[in-house]
C-alpha cells in the first residue's frame, strides 16, 4: 500500500477533488492546497453552498434539469414552444444550446446515456418521464440532441423508436456537431447549424 504523501485530511481532500469529471491527481492537488490556503471564513461559505446546491437544488417537475423550484425557468416561460422538445444527456448540454439564443422549444434532460458497458440502462435515464410527456398529446417534435458518438447515437435511436407510435415528428442533430464531440463544449454558431439542419430518425 501506497504511503500516503500529504497529512490523512489533506489526502482526504485531494482523493474527493479527483472523484470530479476530468481532475487527475496533480490538478487534485492544486485545489487542495488552495482550498488549505484559503481564510476559514471562506473555506466555511465553499462548503455552506456545496451543501446548499446539493439539499436546495431538486430536478424539474416536466423537464428534468436542475432547478431550485417545482418547475425550471424555461419550463415556466409560456413564450416558449412546448410542442417542441429538444432532449440532452446533461443540465450543462442545455446551457450549451441556450447560449446561441436561436432555440425556442423546450427541453428534456436524460441525466446521461445509455451504456451497457457502465451498466447503465433505459431505468437509470429520464426515458419513462420523456415518454410520458409526449403520450400526454401536445408534443409535435422531438429534438435528439444527444452527443454524436456511440453511446448517444443508441440512445437517440432507442427514443426514436420508442416514440414512433406516437405519430411525432422525431429529429436529431445534424450539421455541425462532429462525430464523437461533445454539445457542451460547441460554440453558438455550431448549435444553430445543427438545430437547423435536423434530421429525421
Amino acid at each position: 500500500m501506497q504511503t500516503p504523501q500529504f497529512a490523512a485530511p489533506v489526502e482526504q481532500l485531494i482523493e474527493y477533488f479527483q472523484r470530479l469529471p476530468g481532475v487527475g491527481r496533480k490538478t487534485a492537488q492544486r485545489f487542495a492546497f488552495h482550498v488549505m490556503s484559503m481564510e476559514e471564513a471562506d473555506v466555511t461559505a465553499f462548503a455552506e453552498a456545496l451543501v446548499g446546491a446539493k439539499k436546495g437544488v431538486n430536478r424539474c417537475q416536466q423537464c428534468q434539469n436542475f432547478t431550485d423550484s417545482p418547475l425550471c425557468r424555461i419550463c415556466n416561460d409560456h413564450g416558449r414552444d412546448h410542442t417542441t422538445i429538444c432532449v440532452v444527456s446533461e443540465p450543462a448540454d442545455v446551457a450549451a444550446i441556450e447560449r446561441a439564443r436561436e432555440y425556442k422549444g423546450v427541453y428534456h434532460v436524460l441525466h446521461g446515456v445509455l451504456s451497457p458497458l457502465a451498466h447503465i440502462g433505459p431505468e437509470d435515464l429520464t426515458i419513462r418521464e420523456l415518454v410520458m410527456r409526449v403520450g400526454k398529446g401536445d408534443v409535435k417534435e422531438v429534438i435528439m440532441a444527444t452527443d454524436p458518438d456511440t453511446t448517444g447515437e443508441t440512445t437517440a435511436m432507442y427514443i426514436a423508436g420508442l416514440l414512433k407510435p406516437f405519430g411525432i415528428r422525431v429529429t436529431r442533430l445534424a450539421y455541425g456537431v462532429p462525430v464523437g464531440g461533445h454539445l457542451e463544449f460547441a460554440d453558438e454558431v455550431t448549435l444553430l447549424r445543427a438545430i437547423e439542419g435536423r434530421r429525421e430518425l
